[in-house]
C-alpha cells in the first residue's frame, strides 16, 4: 500500500499535521502540494489500493474554495482516503463534512476523518506551537486506528459532525504590504491565488485573495500583514472562543 499526502498548507500547520499522521502509517509516501501557482501543481498518480491523506485548512468554518477546486482535479481511481480538517483552535464547523462530501463526490472512498489543531494562521498566539508533542502522540494513535481499518478492508463511511447546507464562510482580513516592504516580490511569486501584482507587491487583488496568509509567512522582512487595528480587532473577536485548548478528533 502506497500512501499519498494531498495538502493545502499556506502557513505550514496543515503540512505538519499531515506529516505527523502519516508518520504513524509507516508506508512509502508521496506529497502533492495544492498551495502553489496553478501552473506548478503536479497531480499525483493514485491507484486503487493506495491510501490518500487529504489535509486542508479551515477558514472561518469552511475549507478554501480554491483548495476544493484543485482537489477536484485529482483522479482517485477509487482509492481509500482520510480527510483532515486543520483548524486554528477555534472550531471546524462544517469543514470536515464538506471535505468528506467533496472527496466522496470526486471518487475517493473515505474511511476516516480527522479534525486537528494547528497554530491560528492570522492570530498566531492562539494554538501557538501546535501541533505540539501531545498532538503528535494523539495523531500517531489515530494513524494506528486508521491503518487497522484500512488493512481490514473496511470502507464504511464515518459519521462526521456538520450541517448541510454548509455555513456561509465569514469575512477574513486580507493582508497587504506594510511599512518595511521592499517590494522584493517573494509574496507575489508564491501566492497560490495570483492575488498579488508583481509590479506592486504591496497591494492585493481583493477579488482573488483567499486570506490564506501564505504571503505573510514567506515575507522575508516580516512586513506583510493585516495591520495593527485589524489584528487587534481579530484578536479580541477570537479571544473567548480560542481561550481553551481544543483537542484533535477522529471519526472512523
Amino acid at each position: 500500500m502506497k500512501t499519498h499526502q494531498i495538502i493545502f498548507s499556506p502557513t505550514g500547520g496543515t503540512r505538519r499535521v499531515s506529516e505527523m499522521l502519516c508518520r504513524g502509517m509507516r508506508a512509502e509516501g508521496a506529497v502533492t502540494d495544492l498551495c502553489v501557482k496553478a501552473a506548478d501543481i503536479q497531480l499525483p498518480e493514485i491507484h486503487e489500493d493506495d491510501l490518500v491523506v487529504i489535509a486542508l485548512p479551515v477558514f472561518a468554518g469552511r475549507v478554501p474554495a480554491l483548495a476544493v477546486e484543485r482537489l477536484r482535479m485529482v483522479n482517485p481511481h477509487g482509492a481509500k482516503c482520510v480527510v483532515v480538517a486543520v483548524f486554528g483552535n477555534r472550531a471546524y464547523d462544517d469543514a470536515l463534512l464538506e471535505m468528506q462530501d467533496v472527496a466522496s463526490e470526486t471518487g475517493f472512498r473515505v474511511i476516516a476523518a480527522v479534525a486537528a489543531v494547528a497554530e491560528h494562521s492570522i492570530i498566531r498566539k492562539y494554538g501557538k506551537g501546535r501541533p505540539d508533542a501531545d498532538d503528535e502522540q494523539t495523531l500517531l494513535q489515530f494513524s494506528a486506528d486508521i491503518m487497522h481499518k484500512a488493512e481490514g478492508h473496511d470502507c464504511t463511511l464515518p459519521q462526521v459532525p456538520g450541517n448541510r447546507p454548509y455555513k456561509q464562510g465569514g469575512k477574513v482580513p486580507q493582508p497587504k504590504g506594510q511599512r518595511g516592504c521592499n517590494r522584493c516580490g517573494v509574496c507575489a511569486r508564491q501566492c497560490p491565488a495570483d492575488a498579488i501584482p508583481l509590479t506592486d507587491p504591496k497591494l492585493v487583488d481583493a477579488a482573488k485573495c483567499i486570506s490564506c496568509m501564505k504571503c505573510v509567512s514567506v515575507c522575508p522582512t516580516g512586513s506583510r500583514g493585516i495591520g495593527m487595528v485589524m489584528h487587534f480587532l481579530a484578536t479580541q473577536g477570537l479571544k473567548r472562543v480560542c481561550a481553551t485548548r481544543k483537542e484533535n478528533e477522529l471519526y472512523i
